[in-house]
């Protein structure tokens, strides 16, 4: 194992970390540690050469210049009491030392159990959306995009640009809090215009609000999917049925660290900065928000780590006009209680130890769930059960163990 120390570590490199990154490598030397072997996170992977927002163009001249070192495929495992991070890679594990740390390690889709949501190609809406920018073939296939939130109609606009056939977009959330939601994009023109043309893009998609996908149909893969709107059900033949029900923060690296958490974010003030001294944090972990509170987010972070305090004021009206944003997304797309009651008691709510919906009801929160069925216990521990039976049960997150991520034994 080798010992490494940075000045400003960031971990992420999603919009948030690339940001906090290039503000702080003004004045000090960045070391980036993603999990991903491409830097970009979800919004920018694979075309981060391809943005054309001055973000991205300020990251690839700093590390053309030196002074971000990136560390890709390194996924943090662990703290130890020395306060430094382990991390795992395909060359092995090594420990990471900072003196300002900025967690950047942005959401995950939050997928609810629905009778037929394990079926091969029901994936989730950003899931297929990455696995279409990693290589995946979609042209000519139909493919339905259901859920909630904006990033339905980016995905569906996406996918139609690779050649996929969008059979239809189903939209949870009520056709007046979308309008509303739309209406209120007139404070932001350039999120209108791109609001427009995603929209200009999809002329002949079917976008239904106050729709729902009640079951994927298939024997050995998604065949047709069961939408319901106003009352009435029918089926939709399809190939591939993407789905999230919007995001969810990854927050186990903050919890590990002991940083405060309320209303399900890392807590922050003004300057990014955590209840956990030389400790900052940005982007979705501190609330969903979207890339523009994330970018600004990230920027505040990095310059008040390397000290540039007065830099950082200068970007809170921006950052506050950025998080209203998000308070009105999450306002408009907050999942309606009919999502509650799709599983039935055969489905599977934790998929990795295929635990069904009927056992866990016998439970009255997670830790009894996980001692009595292992729900919660297997690879994903228990990111995806964790999110859903917060939502369907009203249980607390699982606490958060080491390793993070799965390690093999010969790593440990």
């Amino acid at each position: 194992m080798r010992d490494v120390a940075a000045e400003v570590l960031v971990v992420g490199a999603g919009p948030a970390g690339l940001a906090a990154a290039s503000a702080a490598s003004r004045n000090a030397h960045v070391t980036i540690v993603d999990d991903n072997p491409n830097v970009g996170g979800q919004i920018w992977r694979a075309e981060l050469g391809k943005n054309s927002s001055l973000q991205p163009k300020q990251i690839i001249e700093s590390l053309d210049a030196g002074n971000i070192t990136l560390l890709n495929n390194a996924a943090v495992v662990d703290i130890d009491r020395r306060q430094r991070l382990s991390l795992n890679s395909p060359e092995g594990t090594f420990e990471i030392g900072w003196e300002k740390l900025i967690v950047a390690t942005g959401a995950r889709e939050r997928f609810l159990p629905f009778p037929g949501w394990t079926l091969p190609n029901v994936m989730g809406a950003g899931g297929l959306q990455a696995m279409v920018k990693s290589g995946l073939k979609v042209a000519g296939k139909r493919i339905v995009v259901a859920g909630t939130g904006p990033l339905l109609i980016a995905v569906a606009e996406y996918l139609k640009r690779k050649g996929a056939v969008v059979v239809a977009i189903a939209e949870q959330a009520s056709a007046s809090k979308v309008n509303r939601f739309g209406i209120g994009l007139t404070a932001s023109p350039s999120k209108l215009k791109q609001a427009i043309s995603l929209k200009s893009k999809l002329l002949g998609v079917p976008y239904l609000t106050g729709c729902w996908v009640t079951s994927a149909n298939g024997d050995n893969g998604v065949e047709s999917v069961t939408l319901t709107r106003r009352g009435k059900k029918w089926s939709v033949d399809c190939d591939f049925l993407a789905c999230g029900y919007h995001l969810v923060p990854n927050l186990e690296l903050a919890m590990m660290l002991g940083c405060n958490i309320a209303d399900g974010s890392v807590a922050v003030d003004e300057l990014q900065d955590t209840s956990i001294e030389n400790v900052y944090c940005a982007g979705e972990p501190t609330g969903i928000a979207g890339v523009d509170s994330a970018v600004v987010e990230g920027t505040i972070a990095g310059l008040a780590a390397t000290g540039e305090i007065g830099a950082a004021r200068k970007l809170f009206a921006k950052r506050d006009k950025a998080r209203r944003f998000g308070e009105a997304m999450n306002r408009a797309f907050e999942l309606r209680d009919e999502l509650r009651s799709l599983a039935r008691d055969e489905t599977i709510v934790c998929r990795c130890e295929d635990v069904e919906y009927g056992r866990l009801t016998e439970f009255d929160n997670f830790r009894e769930a996980k001692l009595q069925t292992r729900c919660g216990m297997g690879p994903c521990q228990g990111r995806v059960c964790g999110a859903a039976t917060e939502f369907l049960f009203g249980w607390e997150r699982p606490i958060v163990r080491p390793p993070i991520f799965p390690v093999k034994i010969g790593d440990l």
